[in-house]
């Protein structure tokens, strides 16, 4: 298979090459281009921090180990994903997640925004998104991820596709299901 030089995928595949080779530095490079996305997915699907440190060490211990035997079908960050998924669904079938508020799902990491001064809009705000939090938590993991990788993580249909390894419309309508189940639990709020 041959790429133009500039491509991304010849850049990964030379990132592969590189560390099958030795060098230590193109796993560096590999882990500092895609530990944020890792973790921020892993926080995403099973809903705590260090849950979700834990997986994004074991992610990137798999990554290690098998970069060299990367082939190019897809991009490193699709692999990468894939890999992340994967586990991820083999703790969750293991454990139930606890996600706590919107914040966890939406920005790992960051501080929440300040609240608004009315404490009222403050209290509406928080009940929100503990409905939210607990409605995407009560999705079958098949739709959480699809709706996470959609519209949190922001990934294009066919990306999703080749991450759950699931054709496109199985994508789609995995997708449409979550997001109307998500709607479902909202409408029946008091």
């Amino acid at each position: 298979m041959s790429f133009p030089l500039s491509s991304p995928l010849a850049a990964d595949l030379e990132l592969a090459r590189r560390h099958a080779a030795g060098d230590a530095s193109a796993f560096e490079e590999v882990y500092r281009r895609h530990a944020g996305l890792v973790f921020n997915l892993c926080w995403r699907l099973v809903g705590e921090r260090e849950e979700a440190l834990d997986l994004a060490q074991e992610v990137f211990l798999r990554v290690h180990r098998h970069l060299g035997g990367f082939g190019g079908r897809a991009s490193l960050r699709t692999w990468i994903y894939r890999v992340t998924v994967n586990l991820c669904r083999s703790r969750l079938s293991r454990k139930r997640p606890v996600l706590r508020t919107l914040e966890d799902l939406t920005a790992p990491g960051r501080e929440p925004a300040e609240p608004g001064p009315d404490p009222e809009v403050r209290a509406a705000g928080a009940e929100l998104e503990r409905h939210l939090a607990a409605a995407l938590e009560s999705l079958p993991i098949a739709f959480r991820e699809a709706v996470v990788l959609r519209d949190v993580e922001g990934l294009a249909y066919d990306e999703i596709a080749e991450v759950l390894k699931v054709p496109v419309g199985t994508v789609r309508s995995r997708i449409a299901r979550g997001r109307e189940a998500l709607r479902d639990r909202l409408r029946s709020l008091p």
